[in-house]
């Protein structure tokens, strides 16, 4: 390849091509939004400094849009430098404005152009652009085509003297956009903020093709405005408190910051429901928010914590953060800043340093002296508050399942099924390992999977769900499952279940079936969709067997009883078959690991020959079934337990 590097190669790109090369650099690309948006600025400026009362925005049938105001227009005269008018100069020269001189008696002190390439980005990206100004008592037009002047601006009609505006109408190039036409939900977003933003003004959309016209005037500003949003969003019924509204400034001889900076704001705490923030400079949307952001939540969390104090709410062990103060909150702010600097052109983040610090300083001792005359909604403010801090502690422990690679890794004491088939496989939670190790012997392998459990279960009914798998054993079963812990009403994904049966086989004493209650209150309370779907068995070990000998032509037989009831009904039927009393011998098992694995797979494990209860549990019982659950396992309701074994003792024959 033979390439050329020599002065040549130089380029250098002058008017409006640098936009056209890199229109990225200047604009979004989604759709022409911004480009309009820039043109609604500049008539929000002449609103901001007190000129224009009156913006329309039309949305043409043509898919061009048209933004009109009631300011004093631009300036029509010859540019001193450039030698051709004022609002040719504004249209196509980069870096041009009358928004540079921020001193006093400047055109514009807060405006939200900075660099001066709003409207000649708008004529850059435009097949064409259509400027109508009202000013001394004249009509004049200049018209752009593909970003140059057609002819000079002309003056072409006479108007009252007290008429002044700006209209200006722009066809944008589809190539540039990745969607040509205007968004009008989002046009329509923008335009009703800019009237929130600027009390008294009235903001209209025009919508050619249907006729449709919408208009937005807020006396109530901030307040009203956030008032309607969290109305729309049904969560009005859950603030707080009232939503607080203000607004400061800075007056004269401030050493920090100058003269008429500062911000208006309304924020208010929900306690649920989705959150709405928008913030602005100097009437500018801040989407990604930025330093004024950062300054209201500094601001506020300042005045929180400091109420917190004063009312020795805070519990010991909690350490407060912004971010759970301001967790809950929604908000609408509008800052002014003197000479504002954003994270890029289109303006989405505010980097202004000083922001931070200027509206800390704003809204700290309003807030403050707010909540102390408002003690019961500051005391709810702070309540909501300590209780997110709490949240994020717990979340802070959370101990999740142990993964490798990308799978949860199944416990080692866990002896699986040879073959995986989740609609058949049944898994044992067998007490004791010694009994575990008869299981595994006994069982079918092919479909059969065996977990060991050592000790008492830890009691699950108050644990909370971040830190359930801390427990060894509960994170074994979890795991072995394949469920996540979950609640009733929770829309759970049991997919990923292994398992058609899962079988709590404890031995048939008091202490088994304290164990048994241990699991059934880890499945109520932690995996109640598997109760409900029928997953849950407790399975039935005998508590006695009966050695019968042979008698006649009947060979020697071993019966097994789940209790005293049915030993003296098995006893009871030999004397009915004639078999000497005393004849035969009654063995009682002290538990599980008494059995040989034989015994354990004919009695218990074999599906052909065991019993087994099945677990119900229906959205109907499920608030009786809590309460008895919370009577028997709650630690708090060991008054209700005394008196409910008081009342209950003379029904059973204690097993000591």
């Amino acid at each position: 390849m033979n390439t050329t590097y020599d002065e040549s190669s130089f380029k250098v790109l002058r008017g409006l091509e640098p936009v056209r090369q890199r229109p990225g650099m200047y604009t979004t690309l989604d759709n022409p939004n911004h480009i309009i948006a820039e043109v609604v600025d500049n008539a929000c400026d002449e609103a901001l400094a007190g000129y224009a009362k009156n913006i329309i925005v039309t949305a043409h049938a043509d898919g061009s849009v048209s933004v009109s105001d009631d300011g004093r227009g631009i300036p029509v005269g010859l540019h001193p430098e450039e030698g051709v008018s004022v609002v040719e100069v504004a249209f196509t020269v980069l870096h041009s404005g009358g928004k540079f001189d921020k001193e006093a008696g400047g055109a514009y002190k807060f405006a939200g152009g900075l660099h001066g390439v709003g409207v000649a980005v708008t004529n850059a990206l435009s097949t064409a652009v259509e400027v109508k100004v009202y000013r001394e008592g004249g009509e004049h037009q200049l018209r752009f085509e593909n970003g140059l002047a057609t002819r000079p601006l002309a003056r072409i009609a006479d108007c009252a003297k007290r008429k002044t505006g700006t209209v200006v109408r722009a066809w944008p190039d589809s190539k540039y956009f990745d969607a040509p036409a205007v968004n009008l939900a989002q046009l329509e977003r923008a335009l009703r903020s800019k009237a929130v933003l600027l009390p008294g003004v009235t903001v209209t959309l025009v919508l050619e093709k249907s006729g449709e016209s919408k208009s937005w005037n807020y006396p109530d500003g901030l307040r009203g405005y956030l008032t309607e949003a969290l109305s729309a969003q049904d969560t009005d019924s859950t603030l707080a408190a009232p939503i607080f509204a203000g607004e400061r400034y800075i007056g004269r001889n401030d050493d920090a910051f100058a003269e008429g900076e500062g911000a208006a704001w309304a924020f208010a705490w929900t306690e649920e429901g989705a959150l709405t923030r928008e913030s602005y400079v100097n009437l500018i949307p801040t989407w990604s928010g930025g330093t004024h952001e950062s300054g209201l939540r500094d601001g506020v969390f300042n005045a929180v914590r400091s109420f917190i104090e004063l009312h020795s709410m805070l519990p010991k062990g909690v350490k407060l953060t912004s971010d759970d103060v301001f967790a809950r909150v929604s908000l609408v702010l509008s800052a002014k800043v003197l000479d504002p600097s954003f994270q890029g052109q289109t303006k989405d983040k505010l980097v202004s340093r000083g922001a931070l610090k200027l509206v800390s300083s704003m809204v700290s001792d309003p807030l403050l002296l707010w909540l102390n005359e408002h003690i019961d909604y500051g005391k709810r403010i702070a309540e909501l508050s300590i209780k997110q801090a709490q949240s994020r502690m717990k979340s802070a422990q959370k101990v999740e399942k142990k993964k490798g690679s990308s799978v949860a890794v199944l416990p080692g004491k866990l002896t699986d099924a040879a073959e995986f088939n989740p609609e058949r496989n049944e898994l044992f939670l067998v007490e004791g390992d010694s009994a575990g190790g008869s299981a595994k012997q006994g069982r079918s392998k092919e479909f059969q999977a065996i977990l060991p459990l050592r000790g008492k279960v830890l009691n699950t009914l108050e644990v909370d769900r971040n830190r359930l798998f801390a427990n060894a054993e509960v994170h074994d079963i979890a795991v072995a499952i394949g469920v996540d812990p979950h609640d009733l009403n929770d829309n759970v994904d049991l997919s990923g279940r292994r398992y058609r049966g899962i079988y709590i086989m404890a031995d048939a004493d008091v202490d088994g079936s304290h164990i048994s209650t241990l699991l059934l209150t880890l499945f109520f309370r932690h995996f109640p969709k598997l109760i409900e779907a029928g997953h849950i068995f407790l399975a039935q070990p005998p508590l006695f067997r009966v050695d019968v000998p042979a008698q006649g032509k009947k060979p020697m037989r071993k019966l097994y009883a789940l209790n005293e009831d049915e030993l003296i009904s098995i006893q009871d039927r030999l004397r009915q078959e004639k078999v000497r009393e005393g004849a035969w011998s009654i063995s009682r098992f002290k538990g599980l690991g008494e059995m040989n694995p034989e015994q354990l797979w004919e009695t218990t494990m074999n599906p052909d020959t065991r019993r087994a209860l099945c677990v119900e549990l229906t959205q109907a019982s499920f608030d009786e079934t809590q309460k008895i659950m919370s009577m028997l396992m709650a630690k708090q309701e060991s008054g209700s337990r005394r008196l409910w074994l008081e009342f209950h003792g003379n029904e059973v024959t204690g097993d000591v």
